[in-house]
């Protein structure tokens, strides 16, 4: 709208259809590099909830390492990721290793909190009576832990998933020969902004895509939370 009524210059902010229309001419060379950033995006994302899978756990059952780790989590969050990013290509060159480390440091940190918050909210009670049938750490961990922090790690995941494409691309900014980093500064130095606002819609489209599968995973892998729900819903409605 702004744009149509001469409020911002074109060549500074195209237009939808402008953006629109570079989607459609550009899209074989966006696929292209969307392939690449996805690839660094999801490597780094599997890596980075396997660790943090780990390290919630071994936080959970160790309080001195949940001591001595959860300071350093935090201050880690407090440096930003165009700061790490620099350091790492200078360190790991300009092949996807940078990108897929980045992507590892930027999504452990949501799931590991979330985590930890949902093994510290299961019901302490179902803890208690495993224990005293004699349940051991495992039992407790599948029976009651793992099961009642599934929301924590779901909601997490999801805040994991949009840092992962954020990640990927910010590293490819600082260096890298593809991936829709690398195409949005080529046409960003070009000054082909209709283009450049392109890239950012497939970007948000993408991330937009994996938020929706992490929420279908979540609706598939717990049946009785949103069975509870409907029953709940139905009450209410009586």
């Amino acid at each position: 709208m702004g744009v149509r009524l001469a409020w911002l210059p074109p060549f500074i902010i195209p237009s939808p259809t402008e953006v629109i229309a570079a989607l459609v001419r550009d899209w074989p060379n966006l696929m292209h590099h969307s392939q690449v950033t996805l690839m660094q995006a999801l490597i780094g994302l599997g890596i980075g909830v396997m660790i943090a899978v780990v390290l919630a756990l071994i936080m959970d059952s160790l309080p001195l390492i949940r001591q001595a780790v959860y300071p350093l989590l935090v201050v880690s969050q407090t440096i930003p990721t165009v700061a790490i990013a620099p350091i790492l290509v200078l360190w790991l060159g300009y092949d996807m290793a940078p990108k897929i480390v980045l992507v590892v440091l930027t999504t452990v940190f949501p799931i590991v909190i979330n985590l930890l918050n949902g093994f510290s909210h299961v019901d302490q009670d179902a803890v208690q009576l495993l224990k005293l049938m004699g349940a051991n750490t495992w039992d407790i961990l599948k029976h009651v832990k793992l099961p009642g922090a599934l929301p924590y790690f779901f909601s997490g995941l999801r805040v994991s998933v949009s840092y992962a494409f954020v990640g990927s691309v910010v590293a490819e900014w600082l260096g890298g020969f593809e991936g829709l980093g690398v195409y949005m500064i080529q046409k960003k130095n070009a000054f082909s902004y209709d283009h450049m606002f392109a890239v950012i819609a497939v970007i948000s489209l993408i991330s937009l895509l994996f938020i929706w599968l992490v929420s279908l995973i979540e609706h598939f892998s717990m049946p009785w939370l949103h069975r509870d729900t409907k029953r709940s819903h139905a009450k209410k409605g009586t």
